[in-house]
């Protein structure tokens, strides 16, 4: 065993509940700071929506959750769970391969129970400070508040790790005449039932997983839904197998008459325009005289998406790439975390991280990706798990992860409605068994 670390883990979601057990095991002092009465982050649930449906208004009451009633996974339990703790199926819930999202919480907590988590957390807890001590790298003061509460706490912790999620503060598409075009906004944090849109015209902007799956779920009810892409090689065209979703585009422009010209040369009359846009980083409580910015959908500097090489190993961050397996992910990153922490791994030295970072942001240039692509991981998403696995001593990442993940990328765009229910347990489940095979 290395040494012991008093640790701070801001979040009760998957990441703050698999870093809480990493840690946790490599004998660090852990203690779990969750502002919800419950934990399960992301995966909890809430029938509430803002009081601002696009997002912007920050006198609002923040709701957490981005879950919307019918929401399933779109990757499977072999995926979804971690590589010592299985996702299983039970026998009172949703026995499908790609579950509704109760599954989940119940997994989750499960997870905590086995492990004993729920004693490290503090629920209804929000931290509202995290800064260092009179600039000293491994002193942290966590400011918190409880719910009800108008006292403030203070601790010192020797390390914080950051695991908040990213599904909470919206990003808005720039539309051209929005400030003027009379319909209603929403963005897809505030989405949770099809009913609200019964009978309407919905134009949706974004054409990643949220908007595929809630196009199809406001379909049921709604008289069209028009979805925006800003791939170029599509046209104005309707979408087999439904009789009133739309692709377009681009928005070219919105007018006052509530019209929507799209790029493809076609319009719409619209009652809705929702925002299916993805969000942004956001540390409100974050203070680092600026060694760490947010903007444009990127966070940093960050050593390998977790570190940041002035203040690393004290501060980190779980769970911020996107476009990989999240579960598997987290996994790595936490188990790299706990052991740095705990000085069984060493880092390299903080001049030759910035360099490392910068390096992979010079490689971004020149294959002419936006900044806003920092931390998605596909196509080199294995290269990544790879890196991770090799510095904990762990075998390389199994073929048959890439494979399932590859299936799921490309049926999400070729065969979306139909590849959940489709799927082929037993082939997956027999690739899986033999690659288990010593």
């Amino acid at each position: 065993m290395g040494q012991s670390v008093k640790v701070a883990v801001i979040g009760a979601g998957v990441a703050g509940l698999y870093t809480a057990r990493e840690l946790q095991q490599e004998g660090h002092q852990v203690v779990v700071f969750e502002r919800n009465h419950r934990l399960g982050g992301v995966w909890l649930y809430d029938p509430r929506t803002e009081s601002d449906p696009i997002g912007i208004d920050p006198t609002r009451e923040i709701i957490h959750s981005s879950l919307y009633l019918n929401m399933r996974t779109n990757l499977p339990r072999q995926v979804m769970g971690f590589i010592d703790y299985p996702f299983p199926r039970r026998k009172t819930g949703d026995p499908r391969t790609f579950p509704v999202h109760q599954e989940v919480l119940w997994f989750l907590n499960k997870f905590a129970e086995d492990f004993e988590l729920a004693e490290l957390i503090r629920f209804n807890t929000e931290v509202v400070r995290v800064e260092q001590v009179d600039g000293k790298k491994d002193e942290w003061v966590v400011e918190s508040k409880t719910r009800g509460s108008d006292t403030l706490d203070q601790e010192v912790f020797q390390a914080v790790v950051v695991c908040v999620g990213h599904c909470t503060e919206p990003r808005l598409a720039e539309v051209p005449g929005i400030e003027k075009w009379p319909g209603y906004q929403i963005h897809s944090h505030n989405y949770r039932v099809p009913e609200p849109f019964r009978g309407q015209v919905v134009v949706m902007i974004g054409l990643g997983p949220s908007s595929i799956d809630i196009s199809r779920d406001i379909a049921k009810v709604a008289k069209e839904v028009h979805i925006v892409t800003r791939n170029p090689d599509v046209r104005f065209v309707k979408l087999e197998n439904h009789e009133n979703i739309w692709l377009h585009y681009m928005v070219e422009r919105v007018h006052e008459d509530c019209l929507v010209v799209f790029k493809d040369g076609s319009s719409v009359y619209a009652d809705v325009i929702f925002y299916c846009t993805g969000y942004k980083y956001h540390y409100p409580f974050l203070e680092t005289n600026g060694i760490v910015t947010v903007g444009d959908n990127c966070a940093g500097p960050l050593y390998k998406h977790i570190f940041p090489p002035a203040l690393a190993p004290w501060l980190s961050f779980i769970g911020i790439p996107q476009k990989g397996i999240a579960f598997h992910t987290i996994e790595l990153q936490s188990k790299w975390v706990a052991c740095v922490l705990s000085g069984k791994v060493l880092l390299p030295d903080e001049k030759e991280m910035m360099t490392d970072v910068e390096r992979y942001y010079q490689k971004m240039v020149e294959h002419g990706l936006p900044k806003h692509y920092t931390h998605d991981l596909h196509p080199n998403e294995a290269d990544y798990y790879n890196w991770l696995r090799e510095q904990i001593g762990m075998p390389p990442y199994e073929e048959w992860r890439k494979q399932i993940f590859a299936e799921c990328f490309t049926n999400a765009i070729a065969n979306y409605d139909k590849y959940r229910d489709e799927w082929n347990d037993s082939y997956w489940d027999g690739i899986i068994k033999v690659a288990s095979v010593p």
